[in-house]
């Protein structure tokens, strides 16, 4: 844990606009594929609040990681469980960890705690959470039992972790190449076909379905389905969608770094 700077310049009670400039500055909020859609749109005006509040309290940014990890596998744990109650409950506490993940940063910038343990625990939480999610549901389609049906939530969640290393390991093979971190120029496609192909995709957010959040959105309509028809055709629908788009993400997700010029030297 890096001991925070004192913060002779920045008041105990900070308003809102000012809390906002160093906490979600535009180096932050504008960088290629950094911040979901629902954090632009709803959710950062809600961390911001948070963060106000945190910034007053002893806690560390490393800490919120912790909890955010927690609070996470508790949700995915959550969702394998049966019934609507279980799929609510699991929907706020994925909204929780969200939450969280947002506001541990927000809390680094504000007390000058930056800190490398806390980014890289940030991701193997992340690696952590959303694989459970995807495994959660796989325990949820097959009625808490072992089978085919969580067996395919295992493998989705695999697929979601193989998306999330396929993107690090991009900067593990700059680094260990003495190559400089690749800028957002590089993610084009050689393709202009290809690149248009991708454009669309983003548009379409099809590359962001598999994430716990969206899960948790999509858990919620599958959970009025299977009360409708009295059994899990919902859940069991969505687990075979999730399964199918993650493993088609995995490869293209794969060709689009490999057809790009991220892994270039210059």
């Amino acid at each position: 844990m890096t001991a925070p700077t004192p913060d002779v310049d920045r008041p105990a009670r900070p308003g809102l606009d000012e809390l906002r400039a160093v906490v979600q500055p535009p180096s932050t909020m504008n960088r290629r594929n950094a911040e979901h859609w629902l954090a632009k749109l709803f959710l950062r005006k809600v961390s911001l609040r948070a963060t106000r509040l945190l910034i007053r309290t002893p806690v560390t940014p490393n800490q919120l990681t912790g909890l955010m990890v927690v609070v996470g596998l508790v949700a995915a744990a959550v969702l394998a469980l049966p019934g609507w109650v279980a799929a609510l409950c699991a929907f706020v506490g994925i909204q929780l960890y969200f939450q969280l993940d947002l506001v541990d940063g927000e809390v680094s910038r504000w007390k000058r705690m930056p800190s490398i343990t806390g980014v890289y625990l940030d991701r193997v939480g992340a690696y952590l959470v959303e694989a459970a999610v995807m495994a959660g549901l796989g325990f949820r389609a097959g009625a808490q039992h072992l089978g085919g049906w969580t067996t395919l939530g295992l493998a989705a969640g695999l697929f979601v972790v193989l998306i999330k290393a396929e993107s690090d390991l991009v900067d593990v093979a700059r680094v260990r190449s003495g190559a400089e971190k690749a800028d957002d120029a590089s993610v084009e496609l050689r393709s202009r076909a290809l690149g248009a192909a991708r454009r669309a995709a983003q548009v379409l957010k099809v590359h962001q379905l598999t994430g716990a959040l969206e899960v948790s959105f999509l858990l919620v309509v599958a959970t009025v389905v299977d009360e409708v028809t009295d059994g899990l055709v919902g859940t069991r629908v969505l687990l075979v969608v999730l399964a199918l788009i993650g493993a088609a993400m995995t490869v293209l997700h794969l060709a689009s770094i490999l057809l790009s010029r991220r892994l270039d030297r210059g």
